[in-house]
């Protein structure tokens, strides 16, 4: 191992574990240790592969004796990779993929290391679906713990809306339940205040009546036309149905199939569309913007509901190089669409693409004290992204992000806290609030006095 372990406490670990136990000299350990951003180069000195709750707990009370520091991965998805470590422990949840659904009830049990993908191809043959985000291999636990924001939010909510309780390892290793039955104030941490408190091993959540067939897709135009086309969006949207969620995209057109070679390596605007209700309505809803200038390319169509899921899979694949940075802002005034057209125009990677997430409907009518979930009143969030295949280009687009983020901070209100990088404390006491902040901070306190999980968008105790 790459640090010294007391090799007691090790053996002790190894006797009754039942998963898997990967070290630095182990021929799976190199392909396991990386994670989605290809931009993070960490060496854990262990990797617990957990095949259940008694391996987390088991394992977390072998960090404490040791003295290791945890990182906890699920889909392995963290932004600024909080999801692996230098000589600590990452506990691995990636085994614990056990889905349970009730289509009766309309609730499903799931492990905490299931992806987004999984989970809906569960759900989707009865109808029915968790609130989730827009990218299939992203975790279950690590976006439901930050609140979930995704496709479906402006009808039935965030993930956190759709939660009925989970299943929790403390710092101490034992096993806890927390709803609103049980542990109340444990439940609403957990619903948005990340992994700050233990770690999850299973949610219950109560299922929408979503799909299976949706009017989802983008249409594109060329990147003369964004402004136009924001400023119409902004007006289109205005009163906008819930059924109806939408994301802005800007990019360089990628060189696919279904994308006319004449538009490759331009740049692009894109409003992309999803409405969950019946089928003849959406198509009714979205016709005004598919009518709008003079689109290039029009993919927004009835389609089922998991394909559109894993429309931005192919955008967003594990490796490449990542960059974050990202705020919500009230509207799209006439400022800020300049800005974001302005600094659209100065993106020079083919693989960099920034969604700007349309807010409201049902999120907002829950009330802002009710969860730990930070910015329910919030009209779009921006998620400004640069990637790059490998560290080439890479720092030139990492300060593009940068610039861009500081051009919008006059329009900043809030930020969610899973697209967060490491911005230290005071971010993540801005990201919450200061009295939603105070009240998180004694709630670790009760729950993890010693900061023993750490490496996540961190709450101190003190």
């Amino acid at each position: 191992m790459a640090v010294a372990v007391d090799a007691a406490a090790y053996r002790e670990l190894e006797s009754g574990f039942t998963g898997e136990l990967v070290r630095p000299t182990d021929a799976s350990f190199e392909r396991l240790r990386k994670v989605w951003n290809g931009s993070i180069d960490r060496h854990p000195a262990l990797i617990a592969r957990c095949a259940g709750a008694d391996d987390i707990a088991a394992a977390t009370q072998f960090a404490r004796r040791t003295g290791l520091p945890i990182a906890v991965r699920g889909g392995g998805h963290s932004f600024p990779g909080l999801s692996v470590c230098d000589d600590g422990i990452v506990i691995d949840l990636a085994p614990m993929k056990g889905t349970t659904v009730d289509p009766e009830a309309r609730t499903v049990r799931v492990q905490a290391g299931a992806l987004l993908g999984e989970l809906d191809r569960a759900t989707q043959p009865f109808g029915l679906a968790v609130p989730s985000g827009i990218v299939t291999h992203t975790g279950v636990a690590g976006l439901t713990l930050g609140g979930g924001i995704g496709w479906v939010m402006r009808k039935h909510g965030l993930s956190i809306d759709q939660l009925s309780s989970v299943e929790l390892i403390t710092a101490e290793g034992e096993r806890v339940i927390a709803s609103e039955a049980e542990n109340d104030d444990l439940f609403w941490g957990v619903r948005g205040g990340g992994g700050n408190f233990g770690i999850v091993t299973a949610f219950d959540f109560n299922l929408c009546e979503v799909g299976p067939t949706v009017v989802a897709g983008p249409i594109f135009w060329p990147i003369e036309q964004s402004p136009q086309v924001l400023r119409f969006y902004r007006d289109w949207i205005a009163d906008a149905p819930d059924e109806l969620m939408t994301i802005v995209m800007h990019r360089k057109a990628p060189p696919l199939p279904f994308v006319p070679p004449e538009l490759h390596g331009k740049l692009i605007v894109g409003v992309v569309c999803c409405y969950t209700g019946p089928v003849e309505e959406g198509e009714r809803v979205v016709r005004p913007i598919k009518d709008f200038g003079s689109p290039v390319l029009d993919l927004c169509v009835p389609k089922p509901f998991v394909d559109h899921q894993a429309m931005f899979d192919p955008s967003f694949p594990p490796g490449r190089w990542y960059y974050f940075r990202s705020c919500d802002v009230a509207e799209l005034t006439d400022e800020v669409i300049d800005i974001t057209v302005e600094h659209t125009r100065r993106i020079q990677s083919p693989l960099t693409s920034f969604p700007i997430w349309q807010l409201g409907g049902a999120v907002a009518r829950v009330g802002d004290g009710e969860t730990a979930f930070n910015g329910r009143g919030g009209g779009h969030t921006f998620n400004i992204n640069a990637a790059t295949e490998t560290a080439e280009g890479f720092d030139v687009e990492r300060e593009w992000v940068r610039d861009f983020w500081s051009a919008l901070k006059p329009f900043h209100t809030s930020v969610y806290t899973n697209f967060l990088m490491e911005e230290g404390e005071e971010r993540i006491r801005q990201a919450y609030g200061p009295e939603k902040y105070d009240r998180l901070k004694a709630l670790k306190r009760k729950y993890d006095p010693g900061n023993l999980f750490r490496l996540n968008q961190n709450i101190p105790p003190d």
